[in-house]
């Protein structure tokens, strides 16, 4: 008996010593998985690869991308929403993290199942035409679509996208009604684009660049705030006349709320690194955006200044 109880024992501090050792274990001790919201090889992943692969060496474990695409994100949010908040799962966010919510009911996730990280890169996009239609520019089409017997049809690759809202906002402020066709995500949209099956959309600068360069597509208009260095002659809605539907494409890391600090405060500290670094910031270029860090506080802020933007944005579109 004594013996047995002496096992019982040695076998519960063998336990104890395992548990209290996995405990101390530092941040991080396994791979890092961060799950994309988006298509694999889009621009959402691609830009994403770019950061995580230096993210990798920073942390000294692997860090794992993982394409969950579908349902303009909520399938990717509710899985990371659901995620042990340990830091070993991550989400790569984007606009509709706020959007979502504005414009869908019965989500299984709410933007407070989060906690911000950093905000990593901004990515212009365009308004395109196919390289055969008889618009040249933005108010040539304007005037296209309000001579046109039947309305025009443009590319509709996620309802509560950047692109989506932007063009939505163009619509209204135009005073012009098109008819949506539906696709799964933006590079889908090209070829129909390419052969006039559709008249416009607004695609990721990763999609259209390389089309407008080959002369399949032609800009007519860049929806952020400025324009870009990639398509410089390119003129924004704002310069066009079209202030209303200026919007921002940008990607960041979220967390799932309740993760620890110190472990928030790891990956903040590597995620800067990670984003800095030359070859990061030219990746993130070549894959059609641009570096822009913003580390916890400061996103934070962006944040909130965002929502309030996206918040009179939806009430726009919906009166």
């Amino acid at each position: 008996m004594t013996n047995l109880k002496q096992r019982v024992t040695l076998g519960a501090m063998s336990l104890l010593t395992a548990v209290a050792a996995c405990a101390a274990d530092p941040f991080p001790s396994k791979p890092i998985r961060v799950i994309v919201p988006y298509p694999a090889g889009g621009v959402v992943d691609v830009q994403a690869r770019a950061v995580t692969q230096r993210l990798a060496i920073e942390l000294g474990q692997p860090v794992v991308v993982e394409a969950k695409p579908g349902a303009n994100g909520n399938i990717a949010a509710e899985f990371v929403a659901r995620a042990p908040a340990d830091g070993y799962t991550l989400l790569i966010s984007a606009p509709f993290l706020i959007n979502n919510p504005l414009l869908e009911s019965n989500l299984r996730w709410a933007p407070k199942d989060f906690t911000p990280l950093t905000r990593f890169s901004l990515s212009p996009s365009y308004f395109v035409v196919p390289a055969s239609s008889p618009a040249r520019t933005l108010r040539e089409f304007v005037d296209m679509a309000k001579k046109a017997k039947l309305p025009l049809q443009f590319g509709e690759g996620g309802v509560g996208s950047t692109q989506s809202m932007s063009n939505e906002l163009f619509m209204k402020a135009a005073g012009i009604t098109m008819e949506p066709v539906y696709y799964k995500g933006a590079p889908p949209i090209v070829a129909d684009l390419i052969n006039a099956l559709v008249q416009s959309t607004i695609l990721p600068s990763s999609v259209a660049y390389p089309q407008v360069k080959a002369g399949k597509l032609r800009a007519l208009a860049n929806i952020s705030n400025r324009r870009s260095d990639q398509l410089p002659d390119v003129p924004t809605f704002t310069e066009l006349g079209f202030p209303e539907a200026t919007a921002l494409s940008w990607y960041a890391f979220h967390a799932p709320a309740g993760t620890p600090s110190e472990v928030l405060k790891k990956l903040e500290t590597a995620l800067a690194a990670s984003t800095k670094a030359a070859e990061v910031r030219e990746r993130l270029v070549s894959a059609g955006g641009e570096e822009a860090y913003l580390g916890t506080a400061d996103f934070v802020a962006f944040l909130k200044t965002d929502a309030e933007q996206w918040e009179k944005i939806a009430k726009s579109i919906k009166k």
